[in-house]
C-alpha cells in the first residue's frame, strides 16, 4: 500500500503480525479516487486483541470492490484455509500479487504464479516488487479499470482516515518490532497520551503497555539504553513525517491482561 499510495502509512518489518489495524490510504487523481485498506495478516486468534484484528480483515473483505491478496516468493498458500476459500468465492475482481520477485528466479516465479492460479482460478496473478516499484504502475492501471464507478468517499485532499496520534504510536511500535525478539513486540501496545503543538515544537507523551514486569525490564534495557534507542529513532521518523521538531517522552507500564481486556481494547481501537 505504501508503494501505491506514495506515502509510508503502514509500518514495515520482517516480523509476522506487524500490521494490527485496518489502515486506509487514499489516492486521488483527476478521474478517480482509490481507497486502499491495509489489513492485518490472517491468523487464528489467541487473544481478544487478535479477534479484533481479524474483524478488521472481515470488514475489509465485506466492503471491498477489488481485492489484492499480497503474498511473496516464499509462500505457497495462506495459513488460514477458510479465508482463502472465502476469497475464492468472492464476487469481486481478485488480484494475487507475488511480491519480492527480485529475490527469486523466473522459473520459481512462473511456478508460483501457476500454483496460485490453481488455488484461485478466477484471480489475476501478477509478479511485483513493491520495494523496486516493479509492475506497480501496471497494477494501478488494472485497479482503476476494475473499480466500479462511484462518487468519491473522501475529500480530494485527504490521504488517510487515521489521526496523527495513530502514526506516532505506529512509528514507535515499529522500532519495538525491529529491536526486540521473541514475545516482546507482541506483548506491547503504544498509546499517545498527549500531543501538544507549540510554535516551534510538538510535545508528545506516550506509554508502552507490556504484559509482565520482566518484559518491562527488557524493554527499558540496562541503564535505559534500549528504550533510549527506541525513542531517538522514533523521534527522527516522527519529525520527518510531520516536518517539525519533536520532544518525545516514553514511559513503560505493566498490564498483565491488556490483550484480553475489552474496555482497553475498545480504547485502543481494536473493538467497537
Amino acid at each position: 500500500m505504501n508503494s501505491l499510495v506514495g506515502e509510508r502509512l503502514s509500518i514495515i518489518t520482517s516480523k509476522a503480525q506487524t500490521t494490527r489495524h485496518r489502515i486506509m490510504g487514499i489516492v486521488n487523481d483527476e478521474n478517480f479516487q482509490i481507497v486502499y485498506s491495509d489489513t492485518p495478516g490472517v491468523l487464528d486468534p489467541q487473544y481478544k486483541l487478535q479477534e479484533g484484528m481479524m474483524r478488521f480483515v472481515q470488514s475489509a473483505l465485506q466492503d471491498a470492490d477489488v481485492l489484492l491478496l499480497v503474498t511473496d516468493v516464499t509462500e505457497q498458500t495462506m495459513n488460514h484455509p477458510q479465508t482463502l476459500e472465502k476469497i475464492a468465492r468472492m464476487d469481486v475482481p481478485v488480484f494475487v500479487l507475488i511480491n519480492k520477485v527480485d529475490l527469486a528466479d523466473s522459473e520459481t516465479i512462473e511456478k508460483l504464479m501457476d500454483h496460485w492460479k490453481t488455488l484461485i482460478p478466477r484471480a489475476v496473478v501478477g509478479a511485483i516488487s513493491a520495494l523496486h516499484k516493479f509492475n506497480t504502475e501496471n497494477l494501478l492501471n488494472y485497479i482503476v479499470d476494475a473499480l466500479p464507478e462511484s462518487p468519491a468517499y473522501f475529500p480530494k485532499d485527504e490521504l488517510t482516515d487515521k489521526p496523527m496520534r495513530f502514526f506516532v504510536a505506529e512509528m514507535i511500535r515499529e522500532k519495538i518490532l525491529l529491536h526486540y525478539k521473541q514475545e516482546i513486540p507482541y506483548s506491547c501496545e503504544v498509546i499517545v497520551t498527549e500531543y501538544k503543538e507549540e510554535p516551534h515544537v510538538v510535545r508528545i507523551r506516550t506509554e508502552i503497555m507490556v504484559a509482565r514486569d520482566s518484559q518491562k525490564g527488557i524493554l527499558i534495557g540496562h541503564q535505559g539504553k534500549m528504550l533510549k534507542r527506541v525513542g531517538i529513532e522514533s523521534r527522527k521518523d516522527i519529525e520527518a513525517f510531520i516536518d517539525k521538531k519533536v520532544f518525545l517522552e516514553i514511559i513503560v507500564k505493566v498490564d498483565q491482561n491488556w490483550r484480553n481486556d475489552e474496555s482497553k481494547l475498545k480504547r485502543f481501537g481494536y473493538l467497537d
